[in-house]
């Protein structure tokens, strides 16, 4: 089936009646999280923000609260067991209906067999464990509500390997093929699943990474596939944003060698400091 896609990039429209009162974003402080938060905002939504480094997160909560409504700040490190329980238990009393999870960066890569175990092991607990144990404790909320939606940001990454990405593309490709499992269980219990599936995007992390933001790949504008997103939720299980659905369905040939070869050609001119240091 193809992955769905809109021409002008917007469909059926967020709900806030919905998703509200209370929303949790994970990976909220910057970038996709940030617009996310803004855009929830604008649409009266309280939020629980949650990120790392707190100088980013108490901004964004204060752009947030600027906007009318109220904003909680957890500064918690996803990949340490006890922050979810920080979490569950600050959420407790609130009405939570909706849970966007966003945070799933490329934290460590490396050729797999020459890297270090335990560093691939932080891009596995970011992007799985850690979306695991809060789409369990938030999903089951939200079936005995009847009502909300579960919101995961993929990558492109997942469609296939890559140098350096061994790790990373296969969470992703995970976190895909979960959503569409969560979504067929959730959804004649009032639960959107959606998991959103970004490209290049134009983000802080992106570019603390070195990315060629000019090169072949067209940039997405942080604002534009978080509000593809929310306008989407309903619309699962997958949403390709930032109009790379065509690119999607054509990586997912049965040619591998070919696509992967091609691909890595492409991602070495996204990435042209990678690109010299790797060289002979």
């Amino acid at each position: 089936m193809p992955v769905s896609e809109s021409p002008d990039g917007f469909g059926s429209g967020f709900d806030a009646t919905k998703y509200g009162p209370w929303a949790v974003i994970a990976g909220g402080s910057e970038g996709v999280g940030a617009s996310f938060a803004h855009q929830l905002a604008d649409a009266g939504v309280n939020l629980v923000l949650i990120a790392r480094k707190p100088g980013p997160l108490e901004e964004t909560a204060a752009e947030v609260r600027a906007r009318g409504v109220q904003a909680l700040t957890l500064s918690v490190d996803l990949t340490d067991p006890s922050a979810i329980d920080e979490i569950i238990s600050a959420t407790a009393d609130l009405d939570v209906g909706l849970l966007v999870y966003n945070a799933g960066a490329n934290t460590y890569g490396a050729d797999f067999v020459e890297g270090d175990l335990e560093k691939f092991q932080t891009v596995i607990d970011l992007n799985i464990t850690a979306q695991l144990a809060l789409v369990h404790h938030f999903g089951a909320r939200l079936r005995a509500r009847g009502s909300g939606g579960l919101l995961l940001v993929g990558s492109m990454s997942g469609y296939l390997g890559g140098k350096h990405l061994s790790i990373y593309g296969a969470v992703k490709a995970f976190g895909r093929v979960f959503a569409e499992s969560l979504w067929l269980e959730l959804r004649d219990h009032g639960v959107d699943v959606l998991e959103l599936v970004l490209g290049v995007t134009r983000t802080p992390a992106m570019e603390r990474a070195g990315m060629n933001l000019g090169g072949p790949l067209k940039a997405s504008e942080p604002d534009d596939v978080a509000r593809e997103g929310l306008e989407h939720l309903a619309d699962g299980p997958v949403w390709v944003a930032g109009g790379n659905a065509r690119r999607a369905e054509k990586i997912n040939g049965p040619d591998r060698r070919s696509l992967i070869l091609a691909q890595h050609e492409a991602m070495l001119k996204l990435f042209p400091q990678k690109a010299a240091s790797s060289a002979p």
